[in-house]
């Protein structure tokens, strides 16, 4: 290995020789119908932001249901001085699917080990940071520390590691969740889909998968090794999921990787073709920005300012009003509380991105920096302070 400069600003990154081709799977992984795919990064590279005007917003405000062009405009720049109208709607239809509901939940990390290389991800292969793994006790005690704060839903994430985290591990994880919590989810390396469905009979509900970018090229240039460089394969997670099993899944593109309304255009697009295939699914989004990182805390490429991320949000929830909707501890916690009593429905508390933050002395070095280090209680709290309704668990099985 030898030095290179990289090709995102502000970061050195270790140069790969022969680089594997991101277009072509490996052995192992499960390859399914593409028609989804195609469709998702079709639509992505025909999207022109610039080409919607304030006609366009106009009819997407006033049209009783939203058509993927509907949500294209108003995703647009020409939509920007539209925003107060897009929130009051954006507003109204959350109370109408959801009411004044909020969900409440805490990501626990069990391991950070990866064997990705990431240039923007503090976890990726080549950083040189505090790597650990809990063991069952470990796992027993965070989720222990977790459930006495009231919650009743996690988030389980390894780094991408097979080796380090094997399925086994993440389903002898999730059988000791189900002692704890109601709703588990998971947010983990993509698998096929005969170990989503074992890992759906161990009890998760739930898949979560960052796209990263939908933009080929700009993958490629950001995932140097590792399992996850295969684009296709990770695209298609969410359907292998389904396809296991799962009740739910959700969609995201990191902001800031690429240009960010392409790549919110091509998660919508994601969400709303599955949908259709798979009427039975449950559909959330997630609207992270790019945070800084261990080695890197000047990482910022493409700026996503709040107003813009506010667009984002509320063009989801007008285009699929009836999906869930993330915002998490990357923001901070007066545009979180504000984003709360517009468009979103689930909000992270009490968050450690680190190894073993929960129940005891973190073991092992954070994913990110986060932005809302409040307490469960304290995001509760402050909802109820903004006429909302902190909800621990939504979902009953009978």
């Amino acid at each position: 290995m030898e030095q290179n400069t990289q090709p995102m600003e502000g970061v050195t990154v270790v140069e790969v020789k022969n680089k594997i081709d991101p277009t072509v799977y490996l052995p192992g992984m499960e390859q399914i119908d593409p028609t989804v795919r195609e469709q998702v990064t079709a639509a992505r590279d025909r999207y022109r932001a610039d080409a919607y005007t304030a006609r366009d917003v106009r009819a997407a405000l006033d049209a009783e249901r939203r058509s993927p062009e509907d949500f294209a405009a108003l995703l647009s720049p020409a939509a920007a001085p539209f925003l107060e109208e897009m929130a009051q709607k954006a507003r109204a239809e959350k109370r109408r699917y959801f009411g004044d509901n909020i969900s409440l939940f805490t990501p626990i990390y069990l391991a950070n080990y990866c064997e990705n290389y990431c240039i923007y991800c503090g976890f990726n292969c080549h950083n040189h940071i505090r790597r650990a793994k809990l063991d069952p006790a470990g796992i027993e005690r965070e989720m222990e520390a977790i459930a006495k704060t009231g919650l009743e839903e996690i988030l389980i994430l390894t780094g991408e590691s097979r080796s380090m985290s094997n399925v086994e591990y993440i389903g002898e994880a999730c059988r000791i969740a189900r002692n704890y919590f109601k709703t588990i989810g998971i947010e983990v390396y993509p698998m096929n889909s005969s170990e989503y469905a074992y890992l759906h009979e161990c009890g998760v509900d739930y898949v979560t998968v960052f796209q990263e970018t939908y933009h080929l090229e700009r993958y490629e240039q950001l995932h140097l090794a590792g399992h996850k460089r295969i684009f296709p394969y990770r695209l298609e997670t969410q359907e292998r999921a389904l396809l296991g099993g799962m009740r739910g899944v959700a969609f995201a593109a990191l902001l800031g990787l690429d240009d960010f309304r392409s790549d919110a255009f091509a998660t919508g697009m994601h969400a709303y073709l599955l949908q259709r295939k798979y009427p039975h699914a449950e559909i959330s989004f997630s609207c992270p920005r790019l945070r800084p990182i261990i080695n890197n805390d000047k990482i910022n490429p493409k700026d996503v300012h709040e107003r813009q991320l506010l667009q984002i949000l509320c063009a989801y929830r007008l285009f699929l009003p009836f999906a869930g909707l993330t915002v998490s501890t990357r923001e901070r916690a007066g545009f979180r509380d504000h984003a709360a009593g517009i468009a979103a429905t689930k909000l992270s508390a009490g968050v450690s991105t680190g190894v073993g933050g929960h129940g005891g002395e973190e073991q092992g070095d954070d994913q990110f920096e986060i932005a809302d280090g409040r307490s469960v209680q304290e995001v509760a709290a402050a909802l109820r302070e903004r006429g909302l309704q902190p909800v621990m668990n939504d979902y009953v099985y009978v």
